[in-house]
């Protein structure tokens, strides 16, 4: 079974949202589907998706694709989580005149 991960889509007419599905890629967009792993909110401001980045990468360790759209919010969602560890504090290696002053100096 070659498995994909795409949105479905849900909601009324001009009023859409979405749900990330992992499903069989013979299956429709409105089919049936095998596990529900986050949802997306175009028309919300802010952050407009939630994703289960665990159960996103089983899928992806078992053989899955993403679609274009999912890859994007998957990227997203990684940068977001990502920024919110704090960042090791960066070394700034002198500057080659400032160097070059120092040795001047000695």
């Amino acid at each position: 079974m070659a498995v994909v991960i795409r949105l479905r889509r849900m909601g009324s007419n001009k009023r859409m949202r979405f749900r990330v599905v992992a499903t069989d890629s013979r299956r429709s967009n409105q089919g049936r589907f095998l596990e529900v792993l986050g949802w997306y909110d175009p028309k919300q401001s802010g952050k407009n998706y939630e994703l289960n980045s665990e159960r996103v990468d089983y899928w992806l360790q078992q053989g899955a694709q993403m679609s274009e759209t999912v890859g994007s919010l998957v990227r997203k969602a990684r940068k977001s989580a990502g920024s919110k560890t704090p960042a090791a504090p960066k070394q700034v290696a002198p500057s080659a005149p400032a160097a070059a002053a120092e040795d001047a100096a000695s």
